[in-house]
């Protein structure tokens, strides 16, 4: 991997909610790739977040791509609502899709790039289907609905399989592999190693006074 090949998709679950504004140019400024925005509806997961409304405002002071992880029950339901909010990235989940291949290819039609994710409990096998029509496959490194969790040491493991079977599939090109939970310079640099291309980090960039630093450091792992 060459180097600054990774991308960095600071989540702003972890931003100041009062200041989400001044957050999202901040991390942009210091060199963020993506945004990440996590949507969790306390059905999935234990916990409630932000909807269409805030990524309909994120859109109007944002210049950098917006990866929305909907970790919702019924993405067949909402899913294409968020691409008309304005997500460029859609990333729903495996588990609870009932059309993962349909839904896939309705939020292709609506000019947003599909992204399928995988809890670290669900087999990778869920989601080998769905490779072809994705650009994206998104491997949970936590157990998703809280921001600030410890890294899954089999996450690692978990990229390297599926990073080869992109390749025997040829496959590994065009869809990136993306790591969210407790991602850090030392984790970071483990899944990146491993085969992950994008890496969601939250606390770890939101936490830091130069939010720069954080940044270049995960930009810049091989």
């Amino acid at each position: 991997m060459s180097k600054s090949s990774v991308l960095v998709a600071p989540s702003i679950l972890a931003a100041d909610p009062l200041r989400f504004g001044e957050e999202v140019k901040a991390v942009e400024k210091a060199g963020a790739s993506w945004h990440h925005v996590d949507v969790m509806d306390g059905h999935f997961v234990p916990n409630l977040t932000y909807g269409i409304p805030l990524v309909k405002a994120l859109k109007k002071i944002t210049t950098l791509p917006l990866d929305v992880h909907i970790m919702v029950s019924n993405p067949d339901d909402v899913a294409l609502s968020y691409v008309e909010a304005g997500a460029d990235i859609l990333v729903f989940h495996a588990e609870v899709a009932k059309h993962g291949h349909r839904l896939a290819e309705a939020i292709r039609g609506r000019g947003a790039r599909p992204g399928v994710a995988l809890n670290p409990g669900t087999p990778l096998e869920l989601a080998y289907a769905l490779a072809p029509h994705v650009d994206v496959i998104m491997l949970m490194s936590v157990n998703p609905g809280f921001g600030g969790q410890s890294f899954i040491e089999d996450t690692v493991s978990r990229v390297k399989a599926l990073h080869e079977w992109l390749q025997i599939h040829n496959l590994s090109e065009k869809v990136l592999i993306e790591v969210d939970g407790g991602i850090n310079e030392t984790t970071g640099a483990q899944v990146v190693k491993a085969g992950a291309k994008v890496l969601v980090a939250g606390t770890f960039v939101y936490g830091a006074q130069d939010r720069s630093k954080p940044i270049s450091a995960l930009k810049n792992l091989k």
